[in-house]
């Protein structure tokens, strides 16, 4: 069972920034698609972005301009930088692996899931 672990989440003013990190342990991210996904209560967990195992990357419509999406190999992480971040950001984010090269951004797409982290944007 693969299971990434998550962490960076945190309390945040809006306007602020946040960093989340998706290690994996036992196992290498090179050649699979990661994706970075968020449930706010009350809704649908929803995809936020995802990367190719080649690097190229996809966002939602909400976050663009805004998150970055990247891969550090050498260090079998996944980064998700969270600039401008808004009341609306808030959600428990959650790391997902794709067992393909592709780009998981549905959850259809999703093999494995982390267990989460909580961000919060409030003044």
């Amino acid at each position: 069972q693969l299971q990434p672990v998550e962490s960076g989440g945190g309390l945040v003013q809006p306007g602020g920034s946040l960093r989340l990190s998706c290690a994996a342990s036992g196992f290498t991210l090179d050649y699979i698609g990661i994706g970075w996904f968020r449930q706010a209560p009350g809704k649908e967990r929803e995809g936020v972005a995802c990367i190719y195992s080649i690097g190229r990357t996809n966002y939602a419509d909400s976050v663009k301009g805004r998150f970055t999406i990247s891969r550090n190999n050498a260090k079998n992480t996944v980064y998700l930088q969270m600039d401008n971040l808004k009341p609306e950001d808030t959600a428990v984010y959650y790391c997902a692996i794709r067992s393909a090269w592709t780009c998981p951004l549905v959850r259809s797409d999703v093999d494995y899931w982390g267990q989460g982290t909580h961000v919060t944007v409030s003044s």
